[in-house]
C-alpha cells in the first residue's frame, strides 16, 4: 500500500474518533433523563388543591370534603353513550366489596375483602402489587356484616389500611412491603373488628372499629390515632364512659357519664362504635366522625332512666392534635332502634344568613338530612329526605328528635320506618359542586321491631341484635309462619295500608341542601332490597350509580334523565370513582355482593350475584369501549343425599332455635356468600362439629365458637340442618326429570 494512503488513513480515523469524542463529551454532558416520581406523593397541599388536578382521585370520596364529585368532564351528557368497557381486573375473593378506589398519577390503589391491598396500572388494569394483611382468623366471626373494607388512605408515598383483625398497616406505595403494622384492638376477647377506612388528620391516622352489636354485651367504642411514620399511638377517644367506678381515659367521659343509668350492669359495653363516616378539616385542625348505636337496643337492661348515653348515635369533632373533644351533636338520644350516626358526611361551603358558612352534612341513618356548623357543631337545619314515622321532626331549638307512639316497641311489636338499616347507610351520597344537589342512595324500607325476651316466641337472643329483633318485611311476609319463633306480629294487611308505596324499595334521590327539599327521584329496586350503590357526580352533568342488578346507570345530574345503562354481570354497591390518564377519562368501579346483606336472606332474585358467578373484581370504563365481559354462570348447587338420622322433634325444634340465634346472620337457605348449610357434601357432615367447634375451616371465615355453643347445641343445630336437607333433598328427588 503506498505510503501516502496509509497516512491518509490514518488522518481519517483520527479525525473520526475526535468527532466520536466530542460527541460523547456532549452526550455525557447532557442531563439523565428524569426519574418517575415515587408513587402516592399526596400532601394537604396537593389535596387542597384537588381539584386543579382533576384526573387524580385522592381520597376515598376525591377530596378533603367528601363530596365523590369530580371536575372531570370529557365524559358528559353528550357523549355518555358512548361509555364501554376498558379493563377489569380480578381481586381473588367473592364477598361484599364496599370500598371506592384511589387514583394517584395514573396507580390505582384499594382494599377488598379481609383487608386485602390492591396497586394496579389506571390506564390497563394490570397488577403492580398486593398485599395480604395476614388476617388472624378469630376475628372473622367478628364482623356484624361480613369482612368488608372500604378503602385505604393514600399519603406520602404510604398507603395505609385496617385489616378486619383491628391491625393498622403501612404500605410502602411503590412495592407493597409493609413499613409498620399496630393492633388497634384493645381486648381480643370481645367482638371487636376494622371495616372502615383510615382517615389522615394533620400528622396522624385515625381509626375506629366495629361490634357495637354483636355478641351478647357488644363492645366500647372508640378511635385512636397513630403517628404516620412510625405507627406510635398519640392518642385514643373512648365514646362511651367505663363501668361505673373505673377511671375516665378522656376527661370528655365525665359528663358523658351523666347520661348514662347509674344503675347499669357492667357486663354492658355500652356500644357506639365508629365504623366509618371520617373527614378532616385541615383550616380548624378537627377530625369528625359519626358512632354507632347504644348497646343493647333494648335500654331497658341498662336502667329506667331513658338517659341520652353519650357519645353514642352521635356526630363528634375531635382537635386531631389532642384528641380532645371539640364538640357533638347527638342526633338519636337513647337510640333504640339501631339508628347509628357512622355514615359519611360531606364538608361544604353553603350560604346562611347571606354569608358562606363551613358547614357538615349527613344523611343519617334515622332519616334526617343535618346540617352542622362544622366549628362549633351548631344545628343549621333537619328535615326527613325519606319517609320516617318514628318522629315527627326534629326539633330547632333542642336539635332533639320527637318521638311519636310508633317508636315504642316496648309495649308491642311496630312496624318502624326507616329500619335498622337505615335511610341511608354506608353506601356513599354525592354532594355536585356543580347542581349543589346531593345525590342519595336511599333506603325506603321499614323493619317490625319485637321485643324477643317478652312478646311469646321461642326465640329469645338474636346475634347482632341481642334480645329485639328487627324484621324487614316484604311482599311475602307472612305473620303467622314466624308466631311460633318471634310471637304475634302485626299482618301484612295493616303495615300496607300504612302507605301506597311498597314495603321495600330503594330509592336514588337528588336532594337540595339548602332547601332541604327533594329535586327529582328514580326509584332503582322494588318490592325486595337491591343493595344498589352508592353514588358518583361530575362536572360532565352526570349522577352514575351501580344496581345489585349488575347495571350501571348514568343520569343527567340536573333532571334526572337516564342517559346510559351498562351491563355487568357483577353486583354493584360501592360507589363509582373517575379519573384520567393521559388525557382518557375513566369511571372505575369495584364490584361484589355481601356486606350486611348476608345479614338478611339470600342473594334477592333479580341480583346479579343471583345469575353469575359473585367474582370480585374492578371494572373500568371509557368512552367507545366494548361490552362488559360477565362472570360465569352461577351453577343450580342440587341437594345431596345427607346421612341418615333419627332424632325427635324437639331436638330438631331446639336447633331451629340455636341455628337462628347463632348461624342465622351469615347462613341462609338458598344462594348466598357462604354457604347453603343444608347442601353440604357428607365430609362435611362427618367434621361438622370440628367444625363449629375447633374451628377446622377457619381460614375460609368460619371460626370456632366453642365460647359460644357446647356439644349438645352443636347436635342440636346438626339435627336441624340435617332435617332441613333431607326435606329438600326429596323435594327435589320428587320432581320430573326434565326431558
Amino acid at each position: 500500500m503506498p505510503a501516502t494512503t496509509n497516512k491518509g488513513t490514518i488522518i481519517a480515523v483520527v479525525i473520526a474518533l475526535g468527532l466520536l469524542g466530542i460527541f460523547w463529551v456532549r452526550k455525557s454532558q447532557q442531563p439523565a433523563p428524569a426519574a418517575p416520581p415515587p408513587p402516592a406523593q399526596v400532601d394537604q397541599q396537593r389535596l387542597s388543591a384537588a381539584n386543579s388536578e382533576p384526573g387524580n382521585w385522592y381520597t376515598g370520596g376525591r377530596d378533603q370534603d367528601g363530596t365523590y364529585y369530580s371536575p372531570l368532564n370529557k365524559i358528559d351528557a353528550s357523549n355518555v353513550t358512548r361509555l364501554g368497557y376498558a379493563w377489569s381486573y380480578e381481586l381473588g375473593t367473592k364477598r361484599g366489596q364496599e370500598a371506592t378506589p384511589i387514583v394517584v398519577d395514573g396507580v390505582m390503589y384499594t382494599a377488598g375483602y379481609w383487608g386485602f391491598v390492591y396497586a394496579v396500572d389506571a390506564a390497563s388494569g394490570k397488577e403492580l402489587w398486593r398485599y395480604d394483611p395476614m388476617a388472624n382468623f378469630p376475628a372473622a366471626r367478628h364482623p356484624c356484616c361480613d369482612m368488608v373494607n372500604r378503602g385505604v388512605a393514600v399519603w406520602k408515598g404510604r398507603v395505609y389500611v385496617a385489616s378486619v383483625d383491628g391491625r393498622l398497616h403501612a404500605i410502602d406505595a411503590s412495592n407493597g412491603h409493609k413499613i409498620w403494622e399496630v393492633d388497634t384492638i384493645t381486648d381480643h376477647a370481645l367482638p371487636y373488628s376494622s371495616s372502615g377506612a383510615p382517615q389522615v388528620a394533620g400528622n396522624v391516622v385515625v381509626i375506629g372499629n366495629s361490634g357495637g352489636d354483636m355478641g351478647h354485651v357488644a363492645v366500647r367504642g372508640y378511635v385512636s390515632a397513630y403517628d404516620l411514620a412510625s405507627g406510635a399511638l398519640k392518642w385514643r377517644f373512648y365514646t362511651v364512659p367505663p363501668a361505673r367506678g373505673q377511671p375516665y381515659e378522656n376527661p370528655e367521659l365525665e359528663a358523658a357519664d351523666k347520661t348514662w343509668d347509674p344503675a347499669r350492669p357492667p357486663q354492658y359495653l355500652g356500644g357506639g362504635t365508629v365504623w366509618d363516616g371520617f373527614a378532616y378539616d385541615p383550616a380548624l385542625n378537627l377530625v369528625y366522625f359519626g358512632t354507632g348505636n347504644a348497646a343493647p337496643y333494648d335500654q331497658r337492661q341498662l336502667g329506667p332512666s331513658r338517659l341520652d348515653e353519650l357519645y353514642t348515635s352521635s356526630i363528634v369533632a375531635l382537635h386531631a392534635d389532642s384528641g380532645r373533644l371539640a364538640w357533638h351533636y347527638q342526633t338519636t338520644p337513647h337510640d333504640s332502634w339501631d339508628f347509628d350516626a357512622d355514615q359519611k358526611v360531606v364538608l361544604a361551603e353553603l350560604p346562611f344568613n347571606g354569608k358562606p358558612r363551613p358547614v357538615l352534612m349527613q344523611a343519617s341513618k334515622n332519616g334526617y338530612y343535618y346540617i352542622l356548623d362544622r366549628s362549633s357543631g351548631e344545628l343549621l337545619s333537619a328535615h326527613n329526605y325519606t319517609y320516617v314515622n318514628w318522629s315527627s321532626g326534629v326539633d330547632p331549638k333542642t336539635g332533639r328528635p320527637m318521638l311519636t307512639p310508633q317508636a315504642n316497641w316496648y309495649t308491642s311489636p311496630k312496624n318502624i320506618y326507616p329500619s335498622w338499616a337505615g335511610g341511608h347507610t354506608w353506601h356513599p351520597m354525592s354532594y355536585s359542586l356543580a347542581t349543589h344537589l346531593v345525590y342519595i342512595p336511599v333506603i325506603d324500607v321499614p323493619n317490625i321491631w319485637v321485643d324477643m325476651a317478652h312478646n311469646g316466641g321461642a326465640v329469645k337472643y338474636f346475634n347482632g341484635f341481642f334480645t329485639a329483633n328487627g324484621i324487614m318485611p316484604d311482599d311475602n311476609y307472612d305473620a303467622a309462619g314466624l308466631r311460633r319463633l318471634f310471637g304475634p306480629l302485626p299482618d301484612l294487611k295493616t303495615m300496607q295500608a300504612e302507605r301506597k308505596e311498597k314495603l321495600v324499595r330503594e330509592v336514588l334521590r337528588a336532594w337540595d341542601p339548602q332547601k332541604q327539599q327533594l329535586v327529582w327521584e328514580h326509584e332503582t329496586s322494588s318490592g325486595v332490597r337491591g343493595y344498589d350503590g352508592g353514588v358518583l357526580s361530575t362536572a360532565g352533568n352526570l349522577v352514575i350509580q351501580g344496581r345489585g342488578t349488575g347495571e350501571l346507570w348514568v343520569y343527567a345530574a340536573d333532571t334526572g334523565a337516564v342517559l346510559k345503562v351498562l351491563q355487568t354481570g357483577s353486583h354493584i354497591m360501592a360507589a363509582p370513582m373517575t379519573y384520567a390518564v393521559n388525557g382518557v377519562q375513566y369511571v372505575a368501579v369495584q364490584t361484589g355482593y355481601g356486606g350486611a346483606a348476608i345479614t338478611v336472606g339470600t342473594i334477592p332474585p333479580g341480583s346479579a350475584a343471583a345469575k353469575y358467578l359473585n367474582n370480585n373484581r374492578i371494572i373500568a370504563f371509557k368512552l367507545d369501549g366494548g361490552a362488559v365481559p360477565t362472570p360465569d354462570a352461577r351453577p343450580d348447587e342440587p341437594f345431596v343425599a345427607p346421612p341418615a338420622q333419627t332424632v325427635s322433634a324437639a331436638q330438631v325444634s331446639k336447633g331451629e332455635v340455636l341455628f337462628i340465634q347463632e348461624c342465622s346472620r351469615c347462613h341462609t337457605f338458598g344462594p348466598s356468600v357462604t354457604p347453603d348449610l343444608r347442601k353440604i357434601d357428607i365430609g362435611m357432615h362427618k367434621i361438622f362439629h370440628d367444625i363449629v367447634l375447633h374451628g377446622a375451616v377457619a381460614p375460609s371465615g368460619m371460626e370456632s365458637f366453642a365460647d359460644l355453643l357446647s356439644e349438645p347445641e352443636v347436635d342440636a343445630i346438626h339435627a336441624y340442618l340435617l332435617d332441613e336437607a333431607w326435606k329438600g333433598y326429596r323435594a327435589q328427588q320428587a320432581k320430573p326429570a326434565h326431558p
